[in-house]
């Protein structure tokens, strides 16, 4: 049974691998026996080179704006090149911003989709021309509890996040007979917010914590475990899935 759970031998390319959650999942991936890529704006993956060297696993770090459609442009090829293969895309490069809808500034709002729905459908692509000639992938994009709410003062990130679990349907519709497997995480409320985020303000905290049904934030390293099932053959018939990890979140 384990076995099937192993990523010996394969390559994962995971955007924004160099903190949070990405590195959780890349570090997770590079433990089941996976190379891992990562793509990020700078130069800030040194961490998680250290965890996935450290585990025996080969490293790649490649710089790319994801919200400049210029420097998607060949990534996977990049990926293909260095490992000769690609069997994992994790489309988890992200951002969120507040801001009261009314004021909420266009040229960001273009931004932050460009991020999470134009380079996900885009890299998604790229890594297709690869699966498809092998009639095998595994496609997992990162969506959130907001996939299926509103959220407070969260347009962009809650229409992005709504339409990445749309994404992932349609894909997994068009490419399920063909061998690649799309799915998609909706994390909740987890413990990588920087000193001046949510966790830590004074009023917001105590709400989102008294609104998880198991008592606390999640921490990084317990939604590497789903990435690696998504990941490898024992979710084989899986495909178009959003599975929550939210603490008890949408339950509630």
């Amino acid at each position: 049974m384990l076995e099937l759970f192993q990523l010996n031998g394969r390559v994962a390319l995971v955007t924004g691998a160099s903190h949070g959650l990405g590195q959780a999942m890349a570090w997770g991936m590079a433990q089941a026996g996976a190379d891992v890529v990562n793509v990020s704006r700078q130069d800030t993956a040194g961490e998680t080179r250290e965890l996935v060297e450290g585990e025996g696993r080969r490293f790649l770090d490649l710089r790319a704006d994801l919200s400049e459609p210029e420097q998607r442009v060949g990534l996977v090829q990049k990926v293909v090149d260095e490992f000769g293969r690609i069997d994992i895309l994790v489309n988890n490069a992200g951002h969120a911003e507040r801001f009261v809808p009314e004021e909420y500034p266009v040229e960001n709002w273009s931004k932050l989709l460009a991020v999470h729905l134009d380079a996900a459908f885009d890299l998604s692509q790229q890594a297709a021309q690869f699966m498809l000639k092998r009639g095998r992938g595994k496609i997992i994009n990162i969506g959130s509890v907001l996939s299926f709410e509103g959220g407070w003062h969260i347009p962009a990130y809650a229409a992005a996040k709504h339409g990445l679990a749309g994404l992932t349907k349609s894909l997994a519709t068009g490419w399920s007979a063909q061998g690649i497997n799309v799915n998609c995480i909706a994390p909740g409320y987890f413990d990588t917010d920087p000193p001046n985020g949510l966790r830590n303000d004074p009023v917001r905290g105590p709400q989102i914590l008294d609104r998880i049904p198991c008592g606390r934030w999640g921490q990084p390293d317990e939604i590497a475990p789903l990435a690696v099932f998504l990941a490898s053959d024992a979710s084989n018939y899986m495909h178009g899935s959003v599975v929550p990890i939210d603490g008890g979140w949408l339950a509630r």
